[in-house]
């Protein structure tokens, strides 16, 4: 059988349950076994005799066998087996005495216990490795791990050669000296499961790379039966080849096994780069990182695959940017309207804000898709940024629609840019009768002057606004009507459409036939922008905003429902390092917005201890201050109720739990009830792994119960929002709390992204111990938008000195997003901090570390542009294109946008 990187374990191993086990793990192929990486290597296993032995620490040695027995286990069933070895030959070699010690094995299995008794037999040399104890005053080893030597003498110059056979019997080595040069070789550590351990994950390895080799033989088969004379069984039930064994690194570069690997996986970085980084061949790497000769050996070969991910993960975004170059997009050349609108609005815009807005502006006016990623801290101005976008967009004659992710931030959205469009005629939001016409509260007046629209220059729009699925597609009459959108009347009235999930039927479908009709408008809306109904023939802009809300998916059903490819800009607030930039979105041109609109003052940021009663009470009173002085107030809570078993908005869970906040008897004895409450119903402090439970989740309700029975709050009118509310309720809690009717807004993580409400002050986050930095530092960008102080309170029960105490000291420190991302990234990780789908986590890359690796994946991707800019196909570089096409195909939700 021809065995290959893409070959199926399950087609060359037997035991049906370590396959199951290896796949549990993600190792389904030969190739999923290589790039299984350890996490570590262990040290090199000392040679030590046993008078030299240390309880506790483990060794290697040589010994001869001077007798065995195994005794059944009546009362416990099974079996022991006992071994009584001398190394005396090995202890003169070290100049002192030889000893006596005992090796036990315990087993259910009668013929793991006859395989180890034929190992085992009396006079035989073995090489052993093992942790020491003692027993009954006797010096013992329990299920060390053994290999035979063959008697009499091997290779002169002690090289190991394979498997020598004598008689019937095979050996693991044939001298001693490359026995224990094998038994105390640094092993790889890798994680493994309760189903299958790292020795055994090792051993499956090292036997698919003798297979690719072509020198090893069947992987652990069901039964001893099958080659009783030549397999090992294993103490899972498996069986391996008595040849388990890799063979001596030291003769690494000449022996079959190195020679037959490289035969078998050619090398996928060109040479050149490969030499002028002095990287190992892939082979070569394989063979050095799952069975190395020492810890340096394990280093570099880490190092060449770590930049073999690094360049595969390069070369692919470099050439996914290339080829969006060769799609076809609207050249969107007319800026007149897009300046009207900058030199309508009440403030200068930043510096940061006029050149992203001119790089977009010159990006739009190509004939091929502009990709940019807009990256802006929290309050920085994205939202102007990206109207002028559109603007310039329907300003030359097509259509642009921005995406939100909740139906919350898309009717924000809505309003502040028909209140931005409004002021580009120097009239206000409903002054002008045609102004409202255009509001999408009135989906009949919008069909109005839709159709009135399409009467002045577009017939086939108005065909389309009427019959919208007939005339979906038909584009023709855009081009038509091109002059006339680009005409004063036109600028003056761009349609603003909203398109929500929440819609009433009659609404939507008038929105969704303003869209089909492809006359010049801004459409605002949610997911529902994803569906198959939405159709817009016109359509030249797509603007996401928070894109790591999103699929990659729903972003490409944006791009392939028209034949020509919009241009696309996705926005986000969450900090993201530039190295994870330039490694996540390096297929699109990123533009950072780092300065903040004048007039923003730096939010005051608190960590309160929830145990601290005075110091709690103080924060409530001071809340209290703020609201009488017209100000509003966030509480941001984890969970929606306490009963609940799903989350709220967030990934966290528990029950509810809240201190005594200030010195009132009646709140002292209502916290110290329902603490006793909760715990007479929660779980012990004790998991299942015997690690202490984390403390338990406060809830909307219940801190929207115990807050308004506060007296600080006494007269005060809370509101409650949750992602559970319908949007009707959604709107009407928004609206009363912008307008002071419930200045206190209790709400989970739903206030996240985009909400705005300018007199909101004041945000308390409970629990903030359990979020991550970066959601912590966008949920204090709620406050503060309105150019008054602003504080932040984080209510946190971590432990002094602790990871999460330290966490909060970092968002306590700084407002600066790029620090906070990096300290996020150190801390949890790069899957936790943008999501699996974002991040890599569950892509090809298994060694690159975004952080820690800046260096390599810069040049990395320095020599891919190289290469890519002669070989643009990489025709010369097949392995290479293959390992970008394979990268591609199984990673296509780390690739934003190809």
């Amino acid at each position: 059988m021809s065995i290959t990187l893409n070959t199926t374990m399950s087609s060359i191993m037997t035991n049906k349950r370590r396959v199951g086990a290896l796949k549990s793990l993600g190792v389904v192929t030969v190739g999923d076994a290589l790039t299984y990486y350890p996490f570590r290597v262990a040290d090199p296993v000392p040679l030590r005799a046993l008078r030299e032995a240390r309880i506790g620490e483990r060794m290697a040695f040589s010994a001869s066998v001077r007798g065995m027995r195994v005794v059944p286990m009546n009362v416990r069933r099974g079996y022991r087996l006992e071994a009584v070895v001398d190394d005396g030959d090995f202890a003169v070699s070290r100049h002192i005495a030889g000893a006596a010690a005992r090796l036990v094995f315990f087993s259910y299995k009668k013929q793991y216990v006859d395989w180890l008794s034929m190992r085992l037999r009396s006079g035989a040399i073995v090489v052993i490795a093992g942790e020491p104890s003692e027993f009954n005053g006797q010096l013992q080893f329990t299920h060390p791990e053994i290999m035979t030597v063959a008697p009499g003498s091997g290779p002169a110059d002690g090289e190991y050669s394979g498997v020598v056979q004598m008689s019937a019997l095979k050996y693991d080595a044939d001298t001693v000296e490359a026995g224990l040069r094998r038994i105390s070789r640094p092993r790889p550590v890798y994680h493994a499961s309760s189903r299958i351990s790292s020795e055994h994950i090792h051993e499956s390895i090292v036997q698919c790379i003798e297979l690719l080799a072509g020198t090893g033989q069947d992987l652990p088969g069901d039964a001893a039966t099958e080659a009783p004379q030549t397999m090992k069984p294993m103490e899972d039930g498996g069986i391996s080849g008595a040849g388990t064994a890799p063979a001596d690194a030291e003769s690494r570069s000449g022996n079959a096994v190195a020679v037959g690997l490289a035969r078998a996986i050619p090398d996928v970085l060109p040479e050149s780069v490969r030499e002028s980084n002095h990287l190992l061949h892939r082979a070569e790497a394989f063979l050095a990182i799952h069975d190395p000769l020492n810890t340096a050996d394990f280093k570099r070969a880490i190092g060449t695959m770590r930049y073999e991910e690094a360049f595969v993960s390069q070369t692919a975004l470099l050439q996914s940017r290339s080829n969006v170059r060769k799609d076809a997009a609207l050249p969107c050349a007319g800026v007149a309207l897009r300046d009207r609108f900058i030199e309508s609005l009440p403030f200068p815009l930043t510096g940061g804000q006029r050149e992203i807005i001119d790089d977009i502006g010159v990006d739009m006016a190509r004939e091929y898709p502009m990709q940019r990623l807009l990256q802006g801290e929290v309050g920085s101005g994205k939202t102007v940024v990206a109207v002028a976008a559109m603007l310039q967009a329907a300003g030359s004659g097509h259509q642009a629609v921005l995406v939100a992710p909740t139906q919350v931030l898309a009717e924000q959205h809505h309003a502040t840019i028909s209140a931005m469009l409004c002021a580009i005629d120097g009239v206000e939001t409903g002054d002008d009768p045609s102004r409202d016409a255009l509001s999408p509260n009135d989906p009949a007046d919008l069909i109005k002057a839709a159709e009135s629209a399409a009467d002045d220059g577009d017939a086939k729009g108005r065909a389309a606004v009427k019959h919208p699925v007939k005339h979906s597609g038909a584009r023709s009459g855009k081009q038509d009507g091109a002059a006339h959108a680009q005409s004063d009347a036109n600028t003056r009235h761009v349609p603003v459409i909203l398109l929500t999930g929440g819609m009433k039927l009659a609404a939507r479908r008038r929105a969704l036939a303003l869209a089909a009709s492809g006359d010049p408008c801004i459409i605002v809306a949610t997911h529902a922008a994803f569906s198959k109904t939405f159709q817009a023939p016109n359509l030249a802009l797509v603007v996401i905003d928070e894109q790591h809300r999103f699929g990659v998916e729903q972003r490409e059903s944006l791009r392939t429902k028209n034949d020509v490819v919009p241009h696309l800009l996705v926005m986000t607030a969450t900090p993201i390092p530039r190295t994870a930039a330039m490694t996540w979105f390096g297929d699109l041109d990123i533009s950072w917005l780092t300065e903040l609109p004048g007039g923003r003052k730096p939010i005051r940021t608190f960590v309160v201890p929830e145990n601290d009663g005075r110091m709690m009470g103080s924060m409530f009173a001071h809340i209290r201050g703020r609201i009488d002085a017209g100000e509003r107030a966030y509480v941001v809570c984890p969970r929606i109720d306490a009963d609940d078993e799903s989350d709220g908005d967030d990934d966290t869970s528990g029950a509810s739990q809240i201190g005594v906040y200030d010195d009132s008897d009646a709140y002292r004895r209502e916290s110290a009830a329902a603490a006793a409450n909760t715990a007479a119903s929660a779980p012990s402090q004790e998991d299942g792994d015997g690690a202490p439970s984390r403390p338990p989740l406060h809830s909307v309700a219940e801190i929207e119960r115990r807050l308004s029975s506060l007296p600080q709050f006494r007269g005060v009118r809370f509101a409650t929002l949750t992602g559970r509310d319908d949007d009707a309720t959604k709107q009407q809690v928004m609206a009363d709390f912008a307008d002071g009717a419930t200045p206190v807004l209790v709400a989970t993580t739903v206030i996240e992204v985009g909400v705005d409400v300018p007199q909101a002050s004041c945000i308390v986050i409970f629990d903030a111990d359990r979020y991550g930095l970066s959601q912590l530092h966008q949920l204090r960008g709620r406050v503060g938008r309105g150019g008054t102080d602003s504080w932040a309170f984080l209510i946190s029960r971590a432990e002094d000195g602790g990871p999460a105490q330290q966490r909060l000291q970092v968002i306590q420190g700084t407002l600066d997003g790029a620090q906070i991302a990096q300290a996020d990234l150190e801390f949890r990780g790069a899957g936790d901090v943008l999501g699996d789908a974002q991040s890599g986590g569950k892509s090809g890359l298994k060694l690159l570390r975004v952080v820690k690796d800046v260096k390599i994946i810069a040049d990395a991707r320095e020599r891919a542009g190289r290469l890519l800019a002669d070989d643009p196909d990489l025709s010369g570089e097949v392995e290479l294109a293959g390992a970008v096409l394979d990268f591609t195909r199984g990673n296509e939700t780390f690739l934003t946008s190809s």
